[in-house]
């Protein structure tokens, strides 16, 4: 048996799959047919000796489609070394363009790279890197970590660098911070260290603790001193300013020292500059922490995928690396193997556990023609199957690509942040200079009342020091990005794939939702719901005679009545005449007995009387259901009853939103009656009943219009237009194709509970920015004020530069702690 796939064009609905499928499946030869809708592909499994790949498109074209085999082509670029002029590069084009399999082959000397287009069912690219080693080259491997490794090793190394930089500062901070203020408040110093015993000792002893400290903070010095210069300063402008400043004049004083005057030792401040830089330090890697907790989500779902898959190649499974898997590959999984990349299911059944990527918990079945998806679980069988999507093309990849864009764009509420941020450094350093030259006027011409033993310039080189320390733009500029970062993150975890900061703050002002009701509300495609069994007959009979007789029919009813009789287990009998007759029903034969199945128009056609039963069909029909009417010679057997059944979360979900104070509408193409039933059935608020896909749009902007602010829930397809409308537009059930343009919200899993989940989301991450936003203006407000001596004014204490640098390195922790309680939403069940 082969297996081969072939592109189609021309399909527009699962009828058009189901018919390819019947004619293919029909063929001499052929054991199977399956048709993927959304990739438009037809896969067949044949025997060669009795058909061919020529057969399957000639029908498939007879039925009016277009139809082709897919190639199947691979480009690899390899890095070459070893070659040292044209004659190497010749005679490795000419080796692998012999190779079975490889298509084309070319050798560019100076880059000295081959580039190699292959067939990946014939050849593997270890087979091409084999063939240049033989002779006599090296193919160069750069060795390829996964991202997330990359990533995780880059952050580790970074908080290491930055814990190690705290414990060195802290080392020589904390023998610097006894030996200076010791003395001042009684604490056993050596006489040699005492400042009035040996003022010269206690100084330099204090310089030479100092500059190991400064050393370890030398980034403070480069980044800010460099941003002073380019005119954008920064936190670290800051810091270096304060603390250089302390220690210019420290050393002046030192000098002082040396030139005899003693009383300098007591206007050191080398203290200060260690302890600030060493508080700085340790502020930044419970940041460097935190930040790290922030992008755990994107990092979980990068560890998802699989590092190998084996290929079944030649008859022989192989197990090779994920980055040489090929589209087009036949893949074999175990059970409780993770699907390495994203494909249909050619070979077996199985139950495969989807959560990691929907958060659904339940196990999804697979059979022939379902689609699997990257680092999702097999639980049950093994089975096999052909490689669609690889590397960045796979759900998963674009799940997290997705998720990544979305952290990186900002919400509209941070532009106040970010302007600012963008004038908060000046404006400090201008406060500083400000506050130190005035109160050193202030003490010159006697209008302070200053501290004991304290000269002017040290009291204001105090003030100075400690505006530049308390201020914090970090906490302004952290409290936006992480809150959006674990929003977004914890989004993803329960299958919300929120797209931009923006879409994220607006939905929180949503105050209705509109929603699509076929495969939103509904599921989508038509169920049995009621069987009604007349005189003489049983259900399962009735059932049995309606499935066996549309079995011929590619109606999307008929399939609903045959899967009906499939699920209860009951054996359909073949159909030996059978006749579809346009806007009424069928007409078939089954088994000596002439069997009707259609409205009530057919039944009165053929003089079977229906007036006794009417009542029935009127009542299913108010109930938004089609009833149809079998048949079985020439006497009424009973009622069959199909509609597009509601989805089991729509009553809570509808409910949930309700909860939420929001106002549903639906919006629909059926008719009033069949409408309003279904809305009465899950309480929605308000129907928009008869509306074509191309007046959504249209609909929705005449709710704008009356001042609300409008989320738009469909299936992204034919909702197109009113998703891009809208001010939101949530995408539902398109977990296979996350890039939906027109939605700024997807929906993994095709569950109406996830619209509430995603605007309670919304609406906890705008209230935790907005606590940030808060907290981070207060403690500047408060903090800066105080630092520049205005407590002092009125007897208040003034503020140590320490005290200072320890409010300033705890308010961004305070804001990262704060996003990171986010981590703890859950989606109400």
């Amino acid at each position: 048996m082969t297996n081969k796939t072939f592109n189609i064009k021309g399909m527009t609905c699962a009828a058009c799959a189901q018919r390819i499928e019947k004619v293919a499946g029909r063929l001499d030869g052929v054991e199977s047919a399956a048709v993927n809708l959304t990739a438009e592909k037809l896969f067949v499994k044949y025997d060669e000796a009795k058909a061919r790949p020529e057969d399957i498109i000639a029908a498939v074209t007879k039925i009016g489609y277009e139809a082709e085999e897919e190639k199947t082509s691979a480009v690899i670029s390899l890095p070459i070394s070893g070659m040292t002029c044209a004659a190497c590069a010749q005679r490795i084009e000419k080796v692998l363009n012999r190779l079975d399999g490889v298509y084309k082959a070319s050798v560019n000397l100076a880059a000295e790279k081959a580039t190699v287009e292959f067939d990946p069912s014939k050849i593997r690219t270890g087979a091409i890197k084999e063939a240049i080693e033989k002779l006599g080259y090296k193919v160069l491997e750069v060795k390829k970590e996964s991202r997330v490794e990359e990533e995780r090793e880059r952050k580790r190394k970074e908080i290491k660098r930055l814990w190690t930089k705290f414990i060195v500062a802290a080392v020589f901070a904390f023998p610097l911070l006894y030996i200076a203020m010791g003395p001042m408040i009684s604490l056993p110093v050596p006489s040699f260290l005492n400042p009035d015993i040996s003022p010269l000792n206690y100084a330099l002893v204090q310089l030479i603790l100092v500059i190991p400290v400064m050393a370890v903070g030398y980034r403070f010095y480069t980044v800010g001193f460099k941003a002073l210069i380019n005119r954008s300063p920064n936190m670290d402008s800051l810091i270096a300013i304060s603390t250089l400043a302390a220690f210019v004049f420290s050393v002046w004083n030192t000098y002082q020292i040396i030139k005899g005057n003693h009383h300098a030792a007591h206007s050191l401040y080398f203290e200060t500059a260690g302890v600030i830089i060493a508080l700085i330090l340790l502020g930044k890697s419970l940041e460097a922490v935190s930040k790290g907790k922030t992008s755990e989500a994107v990092r979980k779902l990068m560890g998802l995928a699989p590092k190998t898959a084996t290929v079944i190649h030649g008859g022989e499974e192989t197990e090779i690396p994920i980055d040489e898997v090929m589209i087009g590959d036949i893949i074999a999984v175990k059970p409780g193997g993770k699907i390495p990349v994203d494909g249909t299911v050619v070979e077996g059944q199985t139950a495969i556990d989807e959560s990691m990527l929907t958060g659904e918990s339940m196990p999804v079945n697979k059979t022939v023609g379902d689609e699997v998806y990257a680092a999702t679980i097999n639980t049950t069988g093994s089975i096999k199957f052909r490689a669609e999507k690889v590397g960045s093309d796979t759900a998963l990849a674009q799940i997290i690509k997705l998720v990544e864009d979305a952290q990186g764009t900002k919400a509209p509420i941070a532009k106040l942040a970010d302007v600012v941020s963008g004038y908060f450094v000046p404006i400090v350093i201008l406060i500083a200079v400000i506050a130190g030259i005035g109160w050193f006027a202030a003490a010159k011409f006697g209008w302070a009342d200053l501290p004991h033993g304290t000269s002017g310039l040290e009291f204001a080189l105090t003030i100075f020091v400690s505006v530049l320390v308390i201020a914090c733009p970090c906490a302004l500029g952290l409290a936006t990005p992480t809150a959006i970062m674990v929003g977004t993150g914890k989004g993803a975890e329960n299958g919300i794939l929120i797209k931009s900061g923006e879409a994220l703050e607006i939905a929180h002002k949503i105050d209705t939702i509109v929603l699509d009701k076929t495969g939103t509300i509904t599921e989508g495609k038509p169920s049995v719901t009621d069987i009604i069994a007349f005189e003489g007959f049983d259900n399962d009979t009735v059932l049995k005679a309606a499935a066996s007789a549309e079995q011929g029919s590619e109606h999307p009813l008929a399939q609903a009545i045959i899967d009906s009789a499939k699920e209860k287990g009951l054996p359909l009998s073949p159909a030996l005449e059978f006749e579809a007759l346009t806007g009424r029903g069928i007409r078939a034969k089954i088994e000596d007995a002439e069997i009707l199945v259609g409205n009530k128009s057919l039944m009165e056609e053929n003089n079977i009387g229906t007036e006794a039963f009417s009542g029935f069909a009127d009542n299913l029909s108010d109930e938004g259901k089609t009833p149809m009417f079998a048949a079985i010679n020439g006497k009424p057997a009973g009622i069959i009853a199909v509609a597009d059944t509601l989805k089991p979360t729509s009553k809570a979900a509808i409910k949930a939103l309700h909860d939420l104070g929001l106002v549903t509408v639906m919006i629909t193409g059926d008719n009033k009656k069949t409408a309003e039933t279904i809305a009465k059935q899950v309480g929605i608020d308000k129907v928009l009943p008869e509306v074509l896909p191309k007046d959504k749009a249209e609909e929705v902007k005449k709710l704008q219009s009356e001042g609300r602010k409008v989320a738009m829930v469909g299936d992204g397809i034919n909702d197109a237009p009113a998703l891009a409308q809208a001010d939101i537009g949530i995408a539902i059930g398109s977990g296979t194709d996350v890039a939906i343009e027109s939605a700024d919200i997807v929906l993994i899993r095709s569950d109406l509970k996830d619209v509430p989940t995603a605007i309670n989301l919304s609406r906890r991450t705008i209230r935790n920015i907005k606590q940030n936003l808060f907290w981070a203006f207060a403690y500047n407000t408060i903090g800066i004020p105080i630092a520049a001596g205005v407590l002092y004014i009125f007897g208040g204490p003034l503020l140590n530069p320490m005290f200072g640098a320890a409010a300033m390195s705890l308010s961004s922790v305070s804001v990262l702690t704060n996003a990171l309680r986010l981590k703890r939403f859950k989606a109400k069940e």
